[in-house]
C-alpha cells in the first residue's frame, strides 16, 4: 500500500495534433477531398491497438480549454458567424463538428464509402482500381512526410486504408534537417505536426492560419489557409477587451477552421498517469494547470513508519 497510483487531470490546452494537409496543392484544394481523406484514418483502431486506450480523439483546434467550440453555435457566437453566412460551410450552423469514428475493430467499410462517395463528388472517379480526375486522368497519388521512423506504425495503416480508396500512397522518412527544410518550404502533401495553444491566443494565430502567412517560408501555416473569414475572425479575436468577447471569437474560429477540414485530428492526453511513494501530502485544491508536484510537501512521520514497516519484514 505504500506505492501509489494516481491519474491527475490537467486543464493546460492541448493545442492541436493532427495530419495537416497542404491545400497549396491543387488536388488538396477541394474541401471534399480533404473530408475524405479524414474517413481512412482509424482513430479508434490506433488507440485501442497502439496507445493502449491513453488518448482522446481531438476535436478542437483549442482542445482541452474553454475556448473549445462545442454543440451549435448560439447567442453572440451565433450572431458573429451569420455575418459570414454565406461564406462558410452550412454544417458551421447545422452540426456539431465529430472526427469520422469507428468500432475500433479495423474494419471501416462504411466510412471507406462515405469517402469513396465524396471523392466522386469531388470528381476523382475509380478507374481499374487506380483514383483519377475524370477530367484530366490525373493519378491522385500523396505522400506522407516524417522523420521518426516509430511514427510508421500510425502511418501504415492509414496509407493502407487510402490504398483501399485507390489513392497511390508513399511513406517518405526523412532526417529531421531535411524534414524541417520542407516544412519550412511548404514542400509537402500531408504530415504531422504539434502546436500547443496559449490560456489567451495572440498574435500567433497569425501565423498559423492567417492569409498572409500561407505562402511565407517558416510560417506554421501548415495547410496553406487563405481565407477571408478566418483572417477577420483572428482580428475580431485580438480586437477582444474582455475574456467573453475572446471566448466568442475563438469558438466561432475553431468553428470555421473544423469544417474547412483542413486537417485531420489525432489525439491528446489530458491527464497524467503518475505512481509515488506514498511519504507526501499535499494540498486539498490542486492546481487547473499543472500537476502541483511542486506544492507537496514530504511526511516525516510517514517516513519513519514505512521504516518501521520495512524494518519489521512485512
Amino acid at each position: 500500500g505504500w506505492l501509489k497510483k494516481e491519474v491527475l487531470s490537467d486543464n493546460t490546452p492541448s493545442g492541436v495534433q493532427a495530419f495537416f494537409i497542404n491545400t497549396r496543392r491543387d488536388k488538396f484544394q477541394s474541401r471534399k477531398v480533404r473530408e475524405a481523406l479524414s474517413f481512412a484514418f482509424d482513430y479508434e483502431w490506433a488507440n485501442k491497438n497502439l496507445f493502449y486506450g491513453l488518448y482522446q480523439r481531438m476535436d478542437s483546434y483549442f482542445e482541452n480549454s474553454d475556448l473549445a467550440a462545442s454543440g451549435l453555435p448560439h447567442g453572440k457566437e451565433l450572431a458573429l458567424l451569420e455575418q459570414f453566412k454565406d461564406k462558410i460551410p452550412n454544417e458551421v450552423f447545422t452540426k456539431e463538428f465529430v472526427p469520422p469514428q469507428t468500432d475500433g475493430s479495423g474494419n471501416i467499410r462504411s466510412n471507406l464509402r462515405q469517402a469513396d462517395k465524396l471523392l466522386k463528388e469531388a470528381g476523382w472517379v475509380l478507374i481499374n482500381g487506380q483514383r483519377k480526375n475524370k477530367l484530366s486522368g490525373e493519378i491522385f497519388d500523396l505522400e506522407l512526410l516524417y522523420y521518426e521512423r516509430t511514427f510508421e506504425r500510425v502511418l501504415a495503416p492509414f496509407a493502407r486504408n487510402l490504398e483501399k480508396l485507390g489513392i497511390a500512397v508513399s511513406l517518405r522518412l526523412v532526417d529531421v534537417t531535411q524534414y524541417i527544410n520542407r516544412l519550412e518550404d511548404h514542400d509537402f502533401d500531408i504530415t504531422t505536426r504539434r502546436f500547443v495553444q496559449q490560456l489567451s491566443p495572440g498574435p500567433e494565430l497569425l501565423s498559423y492560419f492567417g492569409s498572409l502567412t500561407a505562402n511565407l517560408p517558416g510560417t506554421s501555416n501548415s495547410s496553406g489557409i487563405k481565407d477571408p473569414v478566418v483572417d477577420k475572425l483572428i482580428e475580431t479575436l485580438l480586437a477582444a477587451t474582455n475574456r467573453s468577447d475572446l471566448l466568442v471569437a475563438a469558438r466561432a474560429l475553431d468553428r470555421v477552421l473544423l469544417w474547412g477540414h483542413y486537417m485531420i485530428p489525432q489525439w491528446y492526453k489530458g491527464q497524467h498517469h503518475i505512481v509515488y511513494w506514498d511519504f507526501f501530502d499535499r494540498p486539498e485544491i490542486k492546481p487547473d494547470y499543472d500537476i502541483g508536484l511542486d506544492t507537496w510537501w514530504w511526511n516525516a512521520k510517514k517516513v519513519k513508519d514505512f521504516v518501521v514497516y520495512r524494518s519489521s519484514g512485512e
